[in-house]
């Protein structure tokens, strides 16, 4: 374990939301345990995707990482009036005219916003609106679990991602680490990290970025003073480069089912947002296409499909076309990397929608296509970081606005025909110190040096902070009464809640109506049964009036005789 003699050995607390989030720092974490600092992993919430394997493995590999759970809160009550406040705050910045473009992303805050935010929302100066509720926020007391656990960590740096998914949880753990004088740093987890999610409500220390396409986001979206801000490089991608195939390509295509003569087409799928198209009915529909096209490079390629780990579902009941190979996985251990940099490294070209598969083809230097169709538009115009990929000197992907259109840059791709901006794009996003200069020394160069700067001061309080916490506090004091609870109640559950008042209204409508009929048939058969009875009465009195008139005529003519 060689420790460099001018870095001081720190214990950093690393707290993802779970623990998948570190598949994208395990070379940050390896290296920062190789320089013999101590790391705390830490997550908030299971998950299943492989991330506790992940970190098992980097614990089993080094006695300097340990790994543990964040502690719950420890008022729960104080925890959902500030998920409140922070999803109300969400839902205002996501009402502003930047994501006119991208009503997907508004969606899925507005389901879980008050209700008063989202009619606030409509209103004018909601600017006002947004100043007040960050300062309630910031008038909310740290959580006493969350105290005790930093002071029983003791660490010298509090690093965290993603800190502002919706409703920023992990910002009750940045205010307590503030509030103790510790360091603390957001380290960039994605591409779209600060487009797509939350707003940033409280600035850390040190802000890790990619690149100045990112810089410029902390600055102008989240309000993060430059001097915060640290261009590192793209740490996750770093074991893209330079990295040779575990397999020839004959053995690769033979392993996975595709035929070594022909050139194949990697599909890479997407995280789609909830609600989109089925992208399995989409990839059956493209793979039929190429097989019907009259460009021989074409519709003789193989086709392998990745689909992509949070959506296997769609493809439990899909019949893929002929000659269609599938294989997937995440990704997060080495077996999985290597089968997934291979499927890069000896495709031919690479398709997808939406996906950061595309930045790591770019890495691997292979042709990058997609389609603009209207059914996936929210997933792509819709966003703001894909645009990244389209714009500029060194646009990334080329372009289909119809299969036909595909079909031909394909077969140019096949061909080698296509050009592409790959190296300019990867040095400008990926590797912005330089191709050859990899972003995990700068990630851990950063690292170092800020545990070992002085402690930050002390966030200070004003005389509207001391007014805002009274507030918070009657808030607090009323959480449970109707009137607050119907004010807090998210958007979507009101939805629902109306819903389920119509579908009830609607089922009891349908009851009277049944109601309505039984009765009606129930009156009409006693009718019939009554003109029955009555036919019947009418006839038997006949059958005797007959019987009588019959008698006395027999008596009558007996007595003449």
């Amino acid at each position: 374990m060689a420790t460099s003699p001018a870095v001081r050995v720190v214990k950093l607390l690393f707290v993802a939301r779970h623990f998948t989030y570190f598949r994208n720092f395990d070379g940050v974490v390896r290296r920062l345990a190789d320089r013999g600092h101590r790391i705390h992993l830490a997550a908030e919430r299971d998950e299943a995707l492989g991330g506790r394997e992940l970190v098992e493995r980097l614990a089993a590999a080094s006695p300097l990482v340990t790994i543990g759970e964040v502690p719950p809160r420890a008022d729960e009550r104080w925890f959902a009036i500030a998920t409140s406040i922070r999803r109300s705050l969400d839902y205002l910045r996501y009402a502003s005219p930047l994501y006119d473009e991208a009503p997907k992303i508004r969606e899925r805050a507005w389901e879980r916003t008050p209700r008063l935010a989202v009619a606030v929302a409509r209103w004018p100066g909601r600017w006002f609106v947004e100043r007040g509720l960050d300062a309630l926020d910031r008038a909310i007391p740290t959580d006493a679990a969350m105290d005790r656990w930093l002071a029983e960590q003791q660490p010298d740096l509090v690093l965290l991602s993603p800190l502002i998914e919706l409703g920023s949880p992990q910002l009750d753990l940045l205010r307590s680490a503030q509030r103790r004088r510790l360091r603390t740093a957001l380290a960039v987890w994605s591409w779209d990290h600060l487009t797509s999610k939350a707003r940033l409500r409280q600035c850390p220390d040190r802000v890790l970025v990619w690149n100045e396409t990112q810089r410029s986001e902390a600055i102008v979206l989240h309000g993060v003073p430059a001097e915060r801000i640290v261009v590192t490089g793209a740490q996750c991608f770093d074991h893209w480069f330079d990295r040779p195939p575990s397999r020839t390509r004959e053995q690769f295509c033979r392993g996975a089912g595709l035929d070594p003569a022909h050139p194949f087409v990697l599909y890479v799928c997407s995280a789609l947002f909830r609600g989109s198209p089925s992208e399995a009915a989409f990839v059956c529909r493209w793979a039929e296409h190429l097989r019907r096209s009259a460009l021989p490079l074409v519709s003789g390629a193989g086709i392998l499909v990745r689909p992509h780990p949070q959506r296997m579902h769609e493809w439990d009941t899909t019949r893929l076309p002929d000659g269609v190979a599938f294989r997937g996985g995440h990704p997060i251990d080495e077996a999985g990397r290597a089968e997934y940099f291979d499927a890069l490294y000896h495709a031919a070209a690479v398709v997808g929608l939406n996906t950061s598969a595309l930045i790591e083809g770019a890495i691997v230097d292979r042709p990058l296509l997609t389609l603009l169709l209207p059914e996936f538009r929210e997933n792509q115009a819709g966003t703001l970081h894909f645009r990244y990929l389209l714009d500029g000197p060194d646009a990334l992907l080329h372009v289909a606005t119809d299969l036909d259109s595909h079909v031909r840059q394909l077969d140019a791709a096949l061909a080698g025909r296509l050009p592409n901006h790959n190296t300019a794009f990867v040095k400008r996003f990926i590797r912005p110190h330089g191709l050859d200069s990899a972003a995990t020394p700068a990630f851990v160069e950063a690292l170092e040096s800020q545990a070992t700067s002085p402690p930050p001061a002390l966030p200070g309080r004003s005389f509207g902070d001391r007014a805002w916490a009274r507030v918070a506090l009657a808030w607090y004091a009323a959480a449970d009464t109707p009137s607050v609870r119907w004010l807090t109640l998210e958007a979507a559950r009101v939805v629902e809640e109306r819903d389920r008042a119509q579908r009830i209204e609607r089922k009891q409508v349908r009851i009277r109506r049944r109601d309505e009929e039984r009765r009606s048939r129930e009156t009409a058969k006693e009718e019939r049964y009554r003109t029955k009875r009555r036919r019947q009465r009418v006839a038997q009195l006949k059958t005797a009036v007959r019987r009588v008139l019959t008698t006395a005529a027999g008596g009558g003519a007996a007595s003449r005789s």
